[in-house]
């Protein structure tokens, strides 16, 4: 399945990536004193141990086998000189020098050879059966280079086969000339956590005026910050919050019937991020959402949580069987760079100003929990809130009250889908365009204009039960979808009759003054 969606910008990402650096001998020395690379953890279970001492103990059982077969082959073929054939395997075995197999040969062995001289070639310019031939390498490289005008997208990917492994997977997306859109694999990211959420970042964590990071949540407490610019990575560039490493010593195992309690790094979430935001006027700011009820404020670059509010509880479901108060959501203010919004399964939303993180902030109540927040880029007053009741709500922050709930109705109520809203979207060119996606397996495209919502055109994407959707910021009318089929979409909404006629005067991320 694909559970979130980002795109780059155009011209962020480098032409040719960097390859990762293999870890140095000294790096892994210190890994190896550290048991860093010892296999499994020590959690004190006595399940783990006693799997361990069994294993070790098979291990040594098969080898004391292996070599009393060897010796009663060795000893029979002494004594036995019959035509039984038993004499032939021990010689075989002598000649073979099993004992000697893993020592290194200082000769050099010609394997590929013949009565008729060598037939295999260091080099094609070497092979006479190749003389001649041009062989391209070409296409492979270019595959790997990212044009100016192609587009980038990271798609947070997870497939049961690989015990889910995420495989964070970068398509470059190439504009064909015909309308459609050619999308390629460019390269993987492996990460260790089922991800649920990601946000495109450009602080420059290694210098420079910029950089091209993803920043994943998973089912982890800690949040993984990796470069787009490496290809064949094996450790993020950053990790914020998560669980303390604690160093293994080599001893022997003892029976323990009580678990070591995790130790979590300071500041960090204590259950896994569900929502994250990046703030793209203080670049090295990063808010993130918790199953631990916390809606936390990072500094990247400093790798250090800098604020933690907990304002969501479970006063809203005091009444219902589920008392999971997860927050679900967080979304910075375009125009008010410090405003936080964030969406809980309390059925709340709460707006604060990190300036002020002692305020108790401004709440709205909501029938069902916030399956996702997004701000109005074109207004520094609205926002929407999608819901698990498959609604989509949207409010005016003008009318706000500070402290508890507040009674006052939203601005309007949309009943966008016959489940539960996962996603919604504004566009970030086109004024009152949202786009929503439902575990219903639609995408609708919606007209907000004069707070009357209408639903412009419907779709069914064929990726299944929705998840994500983004717009691009450089196409504003190419929509991203990712559900759990696993397949990314892209749907390009001009190609609607009705979304063409309605919003089609706008070209090139501004109004069309012929219209």
């Amino acid at each position: 399945m694909i559970v979130a969606v980002s795109w780059l910008p155009k011209g962020v990402a480098k032409a040719v990536p960097v390859v990762a650096e293999l870890p140095s001998k000294e790096e892994i020395e210190e890994l190896l004193k550290s048991g860093a690379l010892e296999d499994g953890e020590e959690s004190g279970s006595e399940a783990e141990d006693g799997d361990t001492e069994v294993d070790a103990e098979m291990e040594t059982n098969e080898a004391s086998q292996a070599l009393a077969v060897a010796e009663a082959l060795g000893a029979k073929s002494k004594t036995n000189k019959s035509s039984s054939g038993v004499d032939h395997i021990a010689d075989g075995l002598k000649e073979l020098d099993m004992d000697n197999y893993d020592d290194d040969d200082d000769e050099e062995i010609e394997i590929f050879s013949s009565g008729r001289g060598d037939v295999y070639y260091p080099s094609n310019e070497q092979d006479p059966y190749l003389k001649g031939v041009e062989v391209d390498d070409s296409d492979e490289e270019e595959n790997l280079i990212i044009q100016p005008k192609d587009s980038v997208i990271v798609c947070a990917r997870n497939d049961d086969d690989i015990c889910s492994l995420e495989a964070s997977n970068v398509s470059v997306c190439e504009d064909s000339g015909d309308g459609n859109l050619n999308i390629f694999p460019h390269h993987d990211i492996i990460v260790a956590a089922f991800p649920l959420c990601t946000a495109w970042l450009d602080c420059p964590l290694k210098g420079g005026e910029k950089g091209n990071f993803i920043a994943v949540g998973s089912m982890e407490p800690a949040i993984e910050i990796w470069d787009l610019d490496i290809i064949e990575q094996v450790e993020p560039s950053a990790v914020l919050g998560g669980v303390v490493e604690v160093q293994k010593k080599k001893k022997k195992k003892k029976k323990s019937k009580k678990k070591a309690p995790i130790q979590y790094k300071e500041g960090s979430h204590t259950d896994s991020v569900l929502g994250l935001a990046w703030n793209k006027q203080y670049r090295n700011i990063l808010a993130s959402a918790s199953s631990d009820r916390q809606v936390k404020i990072w500094d990247v670059t400093t790798q250090q949580c800098n604020i933690t509010s907990e304002h969501h509880t479970d006063k809203a479901r005091m009444f219902s069987f589920n008392n999971y108060t997860a927050v679900q959501s967080v979304a910075w203010n375009h125009h008010e760079a410090q405003v936080l919004l964030s969406g809980s399964f309390d059925h709340s939303i709460v707006m604060k100003d990190a300036r002020i993180p002692t305020h108790p902030g401004f709440r709205w109540s909501v029938a069902a929990d916030v399956e996702s927040l997004a701000w109005d880029p074109h207004s520094s007053h609205s926002f929407v809130a999608s819901l698990e009741n498959g609604t989509v709500q949207g409010f005016d922050i003008r009318t706000a009250k500070s402290g508890e709930a507040s009674d006052l109705k939203p601005s309007y109520t949309i009943h966008a889908h016959d489940k539960a809203v996962s996603a919604v979207i504004y566009n970030p060119s086109i004024p009152n365009l949202i786009a929503t996606g439902s575990m219903d397996k639609t995408v609708k495209i919606w007209d907000l204009s004069n707070n009357q919502p209408s639903c412009v055109a419907s779709k069914n994407p064929k990726a299944g039960a929705v998840f994500s959707i983004v717009f691009s910021d450089d196409s504003p009318f190419i929509l991203a979808i990712g559900g759990s089929k696993g397949t990314l979409e892209i749907w390009n909404t001009e190609s609607d009759a009705a979304v063409s006629k309605r919003f089609g005067g706008y070209k090139d991320n501004k109004p069309s003054t012929s219209s």
